[in-house]
């Protein structure tokens, strides 16, 4: 089985595509797992893994995807209460999130910080940290310091900057794994 776990929520298909890449750029089947929705997986899929990858749009208001936010399927919303009372300890979790600077700029990629919030909460490990150098925003709730808790993503705005900013990422990802 492979180590690594990618689990993403989506509503448009933009974080799937991330997800995607990032495995891609991982290039090593064996160790990286094929990214699942997590609206198709169970927390003990989640806890098969000896590192995970978690990635999310953020929506409306500065949401999770789920039920609530229009989306057509179950996501994120409808997956953390399931994690509660769950021990993460021992896990590394590397994070990434996409979002809109420039429509939603006072709740840039808040998603990112929801899922930080909830894995820390379960005793995980966060590494991945991202700059914030280069995006225009006026807030976020993702931001630890000057950097993000994890890699951020606008599609909308700097889709030409995706593949180098994955590509950096996932080598910084594999250093703080250990891989």
């Amino acid at each position: 089985m492979a180590k690594v776990g990618i689990f993403f929520g989506t509503d448009t298909g933009n974080t799937r595509k991330v997800a995607k890449l990032i495995q891609k750029e991982f290039d090593d089947a064996e160790l990286v797992a094929k990214p699942l929705n997590i609206n198709r997986v169970e927390v003990d899929d989640l806890l098969a893994y000896d590192y995970l990858i978690m990635g999310t749009p953020t929506l409306g208001e500065g949401e999770l995807p789920g039920l609530s936010t229009q989306c057509e399927a179950e996501s994120w919303e409808e997956f953390l209460p399931k994690m509660e009372g769950t021990d993460f300890s021992g896990k590394k979790i590397a994070l990434f999130g996409l979002g809109d600077q420039v429509s939603y700029a006072s709740e840039f990629v808040d998603g990112l910080g929801e899922l930080y919030d909830a894995f820390s909460d379960a005793g995980a490990e966060l590494v991945g940290s991202w700059p914030n150098e280069g995006y225009d925003f006026e807030s976020s709730q993702a931001l630890d310091g000057d950097n993000f808790v994890g890699l951020v993503i606008d599609q909308d705005n700097q889709a030409s900057q995706t593949s180098e900013r994955v590509a950096k990422w996932v080598a910084q990802v594999k250093s703080e794994f250990s891989l």
